[in-house]
């Protein structure tokens, strides 16, 4: 873990509630897509953690939906601003696991650290398919950018507005070789029924401190309970107690 000082170089609007954060610092803490930052914002005594979207060299790129006040401040910030981040939290998605057909399911802004973990499968050879479910046509990110690496891409809303109506679920393949998911709650544990096989997933829970101190976020696991963010928040399916 690092805490550092970054400049916001892009904070933009790309979908319905939801900003790209384009951060210039140090970002070498930050390896292994799945891992996440833990941002400083309104002065306020608690972090807010944000999956990393993508790395390029010294840049982050996030991504993130307004759901309050740290967020609303947050998307108020613009080029220049300086920001303090704790990075290099969190263990990532395992890549070695991927097999030829993987295939990453995604649900809302857990659809952004799918985009870097495709990168990287794809600078492997790897065929990859994203399957990705929002509430409505309005709220869909990322969709162009990941066709561009050479994903097949699948969308579902749940209002029929955009691709498929429906849910995540309902659009998933029936062959692959390792799914990776990221989302809320609710999806996570359907796809965890929906999918089976090698599975890792990306755990969404409240932090505290975003590093293991505290226990805010721990969960319960078929190994006792673990910290999201520090023993995940990606945690393979065998671990789970769903």
């Amino acid at each position: 873990m690092k805490e550092t000082v970054f400049t916001v170089t892009e904070n933009a609007a790309i979908a319905e509630n939801t900003f790209r954060l384009r951060l210039a610092g140090d970002a070498s803490e930050v390896r292994t897509p799945g891992q996440f930052v833990n941002l400083r914002v309104d002065n306020g005594f608690l972090r807010r953690p944000i999956s990393v979207c993508d790395r390029d060299g010294s840049a982050l790129t996030l991504i993130y939906r307004v759901v309050g006040r740290g967020t609303r401040w947050l998307s108020e910030r613009r080029a220049g601003a300086e920001l303090n981040a704790l990075t290099g939290l969190g263990n990532g998605f395992d890549l070695s696991a991927a097999g030829t057909a993987p295939l990453l399911i995604g649900g809302g802004v857990g659809v952004a650290p799918l985009y870097w973990l495709a990168r990287a499968l794809r600078e492997t050879g790897v065929k990859v398919t994203a399957a990705l479910g929002f509430r409505t046509g309005a709220e869909v990110l990322l969709e162009d950018e990941f066709r561009a690496l050479g994903c097949r891409v699948a969308i579902a809303t749940e209002d029929g507005s955009r691709g498929e109506k429906g849910f995540v679920t309902d659009i998933l393949p029936e062959r692959f070789s390792c799914a990776y998911a990221c989302g809320p709650s609710p999806m996570l544990r359907a796809v965890y029924r929906a999918a089976p096989g090698p599975a890792q997933f990306s755990l969404e829970e409240r932090m505290g401190c975003g590093f293991g101190a505290c226990m805010g976020c721990t969960c319960e696991t078929k190994e006792g309970a673990k910290r999201v963010c520090r023993e995940g928040p990606v945690f393979r399916r065998e671990e789970l107690a769903w």
